[in-house]
């Protein structure tokens, strides 16, 4: 149990770092508590893995809020919208099967690397190019259909809003990282209100990796911050294949 709890506690510092830059935690932590723990029911460890990584995101936040460029009167509207959007997609899951979104979902993630890839200057700038009205609706927009996503799949949420921000709305892949941390806080703080009052937590694990995520996530501000806009390009270029990768995987198997 204490090697297990360990084990645990360093996926999610990983998971912490990667996720504060550019998303994409859960692709670190999940696989490492069904590992740990095959036993527990798979929204128990939905559930602990929200614990943890609400922890970090917040944290990364709140530190990018000091140092980076968030669009307050943008963001704080849209994360409603979306964390609104993510509890009607949990729902929606419950009646409708996912496997059948699912290609979808990777033929667009397959597009989204290879544009990041070849747009050298895609989103090096930051330079917003809509009015501050259009700003609003589009962003409002783009996060209601990321926040469905989220509640109704979820892996790879943390990129999408990032390269929604950088394509839409002009911003460079600090500042959409940094945004995106609003609208990810609020989509994993519907879902995990659901969780704790349906007691699918494992409180004593999950509060243990969110002190592991929250340092990780420190480090992974830290690195963003310092580095800028190209180091969290590069890291976005490692993370959507991998959650390519994923996707593929569960589509292979038939889930």
């Amino acid at each position: 149990m204490f090697v297990s709890t360990l084990f645990l506690m360093a996926a999610a510092f990983v998971a912490g770092l990667v996720d504060s830059v550019v998303g994409g935690g859960g692709l670190i932590q999940l696989p490492a508590l069904l590992v740990a723990h095959p036993e527990a029911a798979p929204a128990v460890l939905l559930g602990t893995n929200r614990t943890s990584s609400i922890f970090g995101t917040s944290m990364a936040m709140l530190r990018y809020a000091r140092e980076a460029t968030i669009p307050w009167r943008t963001m704080l509207p849209a994360a409603v919208a979306a964390a609104a959007m993510s509890a009607a997609g949990a729902w929606t899951v419950t009646h409708v099967s996912s496997g059948s979104f699912k290609p979808l979902v990777l033929v667009v993630l397959i597009a989204v690397g290879i544009y990041t890839l070849i747009r050298k200057d895609f989103g090096r700038i930051h330079a917003p190019k809509l009015s501050p009205r259009r700003q609003l609706l589009v962003t409002i927009a783009a996060c209601a259909a990321i926040g469905f996503y989220d509640g109704f799949l979820g892996p790879g949420t943390g990129s999408f809003l990032i390269f929604a921000f950088v394509g839409l709305l002009g911003f460079s892949f600090l500042a959409a990282s940094a945004s995106a941390k609003v609208v990810n806080v609020a989509t994993n703080f519907t879902s995990l209100v659901y969780f704790v009052i349906s007691g699918n937590v494992m409180p004593g694990i999950g509060l243990a990796m969110a002190a592991c995520n929250v340092a990780g996530s420190l480090v992974g501000t830290r690195l963003a911050l310092a580095r800028g806009s190209d180091f969290v390009r590069k890291l976005f270029l490692v993370v959507v294949p991998l959650v390519i990768v994923r996707f593929a995987y569960d589509i292979w198997l038939g889930r």
